[in-house]
C-alpha cells in the first residue's frame, strides 16, 4: 500500500490543487482531488472506500482542510527550491 499526496500551485497560492492518491499494488484505488471535493474511486474496490471516506465527515474534512494545513502551509517552505532556483 502507497500514498501519494501533491500540490499545484497555480499563480502562487492564489490557486491550488490538493491530490491524494491511494495505490495497491502498483495500481491506483482511490483519489481526492480538491477541485471536485471528495474521494473518487478508480477500481470497484475502490468505489466501496470512496464511498466509506465520503460518509465519513471528520475523512472528508480533513482532506478538504489539506489545501490550506499542507499546500499552503508547505508553500514557504518549498518556494524556494521550487520557484526562485535557477
Amino acid at each position: 500500500r502507497m500514498g501519494k499526496s501533491e500540490c499545484h500551485f497555480i499563480n502562487g497560492t492564489e490557486k491550488v490543487r490538493f491530490l491524494d492518491r491511494h495505490f495497491y499494488n502498483r495500481e491506483e484505488l482511490v483519489r481526492y482531488d480538491s477541485d471536485v471535493g471528495r474521494h473518487v474511486g478508480l477500481t470497484p474496490y475502490g468505489e466501496k472506500v470512496a464511498r466509506n471516506w465520503n460518509s465519513n465527515p471528520a475523512i472528508l474534512e480533513d482532506a478538504r482542510n489539506a489545501v490550506d494545513t499542507f499546500c499552503r502551509h508547505n508553500y514557504e517552505v518549498s518556494t524556494p527550491f521550487l520557484v526562485e532556483r535557477r
